[in-house]
């Protein structure tokens, strides 16, 4: 019996007979590495579609939490007008399902002569229509909207039509006609507070500028009063029958010949004060402080110093001035709005220094030109920065030192 020869395994590798060839040790290996690479792409392509896939989940689960929470009604059509896709809202509306309404053309949720005016690449605005619900009936009207649908191609594969109930429109602009009235109520409300508080800073403006000629007339009318007192002494010892020499000594203690030359400037003054509160009441009775008054030929230096005259003599305590003005500034304009200007800026100046231990004004002026230049300084505090925009405002009060 002849001897039978088994091979070794590994011998297989050396030469196996592949369609009258064999296969080397070295193309085995190559088989086998091909193979490996295949099965790691297969591998990797599992991986990127399984990622791809989670990421069109989410993506689709995103589109329809955002369908889902859209309180306007919603629904998308392709280009034949065949419903793809409702949202909630109008499932709710019609009472609807989903199933009942896919693939179904558009004239099955609108009548056909609304469902005719929504067509792919038509924008429709505003198109109000009653929609079919479950039992037949046809809802609430809805205001209805569409605009063309567009792929990454910027082809037209359909349209996208949303759309409110009227209803809740009308609510809510009944809501804004509400909001609107009370808004018109709470205004007329500011406008009248702002009306008081108008009135409020003109009746405190109008004190001020009648303060000025009142205190002035006021303390004039003391030292008249005083005068008299001294006049009134003095005549009654003279109808008395005193002594030429008795007489002369109390004309002397009672400074009768001073009294008698400060007379004049006295009831001057007096007038004027006076004058001034007739002109301030005539411009109050016109509603007006800026109407043109008669215009003349006056001094803007002696204004000045009346107004200084005024100012001081009813000043808590002594200012002292330095008068640089020049002798005369003569000038055409309306000496009683000068006054009150002139008044209003000194009496400012002296309220500033309230707080000064030794207040002081300088008062010069110039004629620059055709114009003439008035300058007053005191040595108060200042006014800050974001109150110099407001020093012409009406009635407008710095109250606040510069540090």
């Amino acid at each position: 019996m002849a001897e039978t020869h088994h091979p070794h395994p590994d011998s297989l590798l050396d030469a196996v007979p592949v369609g009258g060839r064999e296969l080397t040790e070295g193309a085995w290996i190559e088989v086998i590495r091909k193979m490996d690479e295949v099965y790691s792409d297969l591998i990797r392509y599992e991986v990127d579609l399984e990622q791809k896939n989670a990421a069109l989940e989410q993506a689709q689960q995103f589109i329809a939490s955002v369908m889902e929470s859209i309180s306007d009604i919603l629904l998308v059509c392709d280009h034949k007008g065949r419903i793809q896709q409702v949202n909630p809202a109008l499932l709710g509306l019609t009472g609807l399902t989903a199933d009942n309404l896919v693939g179904q053309p558009l004239s099955a949720l609108l009548p056909e002569g609304d469902a005719a005016v929504f067509r792919p690449g038509k924008v429709v605005r505003e198109h109000e229509a009653r929609l079919n619900s479950k039992d037949g009936r046809l809802t609430e009207l809805v205001a209805l909207n569409s605009s063309p649908r567009l792929d990454r191609h910027r082809r037209l594969p359909g349209m996208v039509i949303v759309g409110r109930p009227v209803g809740e429109l009308r609510r809510a602009y009944e809501a804004l006609n509400a909001a609107h009235r009370d808004l018109k109520r709470a205004q007329q409300q500011l406008i009248q507070s702002e009306k008081m508080a108008s009135l409020g800073r003109l009746v405190a403006g109008v004190a001020h500028e009648l303060n000025n000629p009142i205190s002035f007339v006021y303390s004039n009318v003391h030292t008249l009063a005083r005068y008299r007192e001294r006049l009134a002494q003095y005549l009654g010892a003279l109808h008395g029958g005193v002594g030429e020499s008795e007489l002369a000594a109390l004309r002397g203690r009672l400074r009768i010949d001073q009294l008698m030359a400060d007379l004049d400037s006295l009831v001057a003054g007096t007038l004027e004060g006076a004058e001034r509160v007739s002109e301030i009441v005539k411009n109050l009775r016109r509603l007006s402080f800026v109407n043109p008054a008669e215009r003349r030929r006056l001094d803007l230096a002696q204004v000045a110093r009346n107004a200084m005259q005024w100012v001081l003599k009813s000043a808590v305590r002594p200012v002292a001035v330095d008068d640089q003005l020049a002798d005369e500034l003569w000038v055409d304009g309306s000496e009683g709005p000068l006054h009150q200007v002139m008044v209003n800026l000194m009496q400012n100046a002296v309220d500033a220094m309230e707080a000064v231990a030794h207040p002081a004004l300088a008062l010069s002026g110039r004629r620059v030109g055709d114009q003439v230049v008035v300058v007053l300084r005191d040595n108060g505090p200042g006014i800050g920065g974001d109150d110099l925009t407001k020093v012409f405002d009406p009635f407008f009060t710095h109250c606040c030192p510069v540090n």
